[in-house]
């Protein structure tokens, strides 16, 4: 594991492995590195967001569940996105397949299993003032 962090940080250890490709292919994976790391920016500022700005939820504690999720899953996003940019500039110098991964997947149903419970509450309060 110390390893696997050490190379992100390490440029001359990726240097050392394989050959240099292409370089559009580097700069396409960068790219990708970016627009996740976005993403988990997006969602630690969201957030942020939840944690000042909605208003007290009918479930007692829900909006700080929601603010910490969410800066929990930008953080992890984060994390991954340069763990994903390593072992795919790594396959790439090697002339390897790239690697695979279940993330996209995961985020993508956490995200939605996310929005359904928050329309179960913006609804439950809706309803609940009537």
């Amino acid at each position: 594991m110390w390893q696997t962090i050490r190379t992100w940080f390490d440029p001359q250890e990726m240097r050392s492995v394989g050959r240099t490709p292409d370089y559009r292919f580097s700069l396409a994976n960068e790219r990708t590195f970016l627009a996740w790391l976005r993403t988990g920016l997006a969602l630690v500022a969201g957030g942020l967001a939840a944690a000042q700005f909605l208003p007290p939820l009918p479930v007692a504690h829900l909006r700080e569940a929601i603010a910490v999720a969410l800066l929990v899953l930008g953080g992890t996003v984060a994390v991954r996105a340069v763990d994903h940019w390593a072992r795919t500039e790594r396959a790439i110098r090697l002339g390897e397949e790239l690697p695979v991964s279940r993330f996209p997947a995961v985020l993508s149903l956490a995200v939605g299993l996310g929005s359904l419970l928050l329309v179960a509450a913006v609804l439950a309060q809706a309803f609940g003032h009537r």
